[in-house]
């Protein structure tokens, strides 16, 4: 097994940064809440903690707290903002409101070139997000580096592996926090740089062996990445005892279902069913506009499908999904404060009865991890670099109530927008595009007569984990060239509009 970092998790809106930055470093991390037990803390055997930010401030009553005892384990700790915080209020000194809340770039001055600053130039650019700042810090620490309004950004314990500071290391706005975060793993901690794909792959089919054994494992294959990367991952392991099942719930992309078989192809020993269930979906969904419903509805008809073909199966007694860690981490709150954004099918859509068993082998992955997995796995460039499709499929792209006409609009859409993508040579250069058919027409005019017909909107966005995204600014003239093919060949549609929304405050998906 690999060492491990755990990461207290205060609710911070970059919790899951500092993850992504420990994993691009080769070295395996988990989130917890913060409120995890002693027991269960020792249980894991981390190498080190790290303590994330929060929105909640030490003084306040109720504020989130660890158990006290985690300063006596005796490996090393570092706090980050919240976490600096905490350490400076638990070991006696003194935090309050900051005179000058510092939120943005700041410009840090390193006092000690060494520790964490090893190799670093003494005056560094940080991303500050903080309202409470240390006062005065503990008897046995020490500063290390300061800003114009933070005289205490960053200190450590002159005996203890016991580190902090008041900025962001882990946000990219922080040009030199992946070295910081380096030195604090492997000159402090002294861990090892070596979980990778390969490292991933292997345990994770000497897992899947032992929990499968000699049954058999249902597993949806939707032809997105995580569910390819899920498939090959399992065949991998235990072959043909992997039944995958393509269920086409009316609610794909246009000619998915051949698409799927053909990047399958040059699998050798892979093959799959596929399960016509449009009709079944489709008349579930009748008359349904609100996305969680649409969403619990969708989870509820796919074990339906799963459980009946698993009859064929009867040694089949888990069901794999795809379900990865945003999805998790969106789904569900880690430490209790933190608001819900919205269910996933694959998570919090499935029914609490359900015969079949759950195996996720890629749940605590992000999605370019999962990429690096499947090229390991040596799927096909086409199939890894596929853009993220939502398990509920266009369901929750149809911002209405859900009929085959409004699926197969927004089918044709979306085949010109991605098919137009391609042939300019920038499908590659976004992470995710998709079209949205919108629950509103407008006036128009084609041929010199009135219309009054529907409006879509085309959604483009760069990010690394789906956790953040910025929109895509593609060249006008490929907007203007998709939007008169849609209203040229989409029989319904007049107006095309283009999403400039980031993520936060928008998410990626409309629904």
């Amino acid at each position: 097994m690999h060492e491990l970092i755990l990461i207290l998790d205060f609710g911070s809106q970059y919790t899951q940064l500092i993850a992504r930055m420990v994993r691009s470093l080769n070295v395996y991390c988990e989130i917890v809440p913060y409120s995890i037990s002693l027991d269960l803390l020792r249980s894991k055997q981390p190498k080190a903690l790290i303590l994330s930010g929060s929105p909640a401030s030490v003084n306040q009553p109720g504020a989130p707290k660890p158990v006290q005892d985690i300063w006596q384990l005796g490996i090393p700790i570092l706090g980050i903002c919240y976490g600096m915080q905490l350490m400076v209020d638990y070991f006696g000194g003194e935090v309050s409101k900051a005179e000058k809340k510092e939120y943005g770039r700041s410009e840090l001055m390193v006092d000690h070139v060494s520790g964490l600053f090893t190799g670093m130039q003494a005056k560094q650019t940080v991303w500050m997000s903080h309202g409470d700042e240390a006062k005065a810090i503990p008897a046995g620490f020490h500063r290390l580096a300061h800003t114009e309004n933070a005289q205490f950004a960053a200190i450590a314990h002159a005996e203890k592996p016991f580190y902090a500071l008041q900025f962001h290391p882990e946000v990219v706005h922080t040009p030199n926090g992946s070295q910081i975060i380096a030195n604090f793993l492997f000159s402090i901690t002294g861990v090892k740089s070596d979980w990778t794909p390969a490292s991933f792959v292997e345990e994770t089919i000497q897992t899947i062996r032992e929990q499968v054994q000699d049954k058999q494992v249902i597993l949806g294959l939707s032809g997105g990445v995580d569910s390819s990367v899920a498939a090959a991952l399992l065949h991998k392991a235990i072959g043909e005892r992997l039944k995958p099942i393509f269920v086409d719930t009316g609610l794909l992309r246009k000619n998915e279902a051949e698409k799927v078989a053909e990047m399958f192809s040059t699998l050798p020993g892979f093959s799959f069913e596929t399960v016509n269930a449009g009709d079944l979906f489709l008349s579930r969904l009748a008359g349904i506009s609100d996305p969680e419903e649409k969403r619990k509805i969708i989870g509820a008809a796919f074990i339906e499908v799963f459980e009946k073909e698993a009859k064929a199966y009867p040694e089949a007694i888990f069901l794999a999904q795809g379900t990865l860690y945003p999805d998790v981490i969106e789904s569900v709150s880690f430490n209790g404060p933190s608001v819900t954004i919205k269910s996933h099918h694959n998570v919090g859509g499935l029914p609490e009865k359900m015969k079949l068993k759950l195996i996720e082998p890629l749940r605590e992955l992000f999605k370019d991890e999962v990429r690096a997995v499947g090229r390991e796995l040596g799927l096909p460039e086409e199939l890894i670099s596929r853009h993220p499709f939502p398990g509920p499929g266009l369901a929750v792209r149809i911002i209405s109530d859900i009929t085959p006409q409004k699926v197969k609009l927004l089918q044709e859409i979306d085949d010109i927008f991605i098919s137009e993508l391609l042939s300019w040579n920038l499908y590659n250069t976004t992470w995710q595009a998709f079209a949205v058919l919108l629950p509103i027409q407008s006036v128009g005019v084609m041929g010199d007569e009135r219309t009054y017909e529907n409006v879509c909107a085309l959604r483009a966005v760069n990010s690394q984990d789906g956790m953040t995204a910025d929109w895509t600014e593609f060249p006008f003239a490929f907007l203007k060239k998709v939007s008169n093919r849609i209203i040229n060949e989409v029989t319904g549609v007049n107006r095309v509009v283009y999403d400039i929304s980031s993520k936060p405050p928008a998410t990626i998906e409309w629904e």
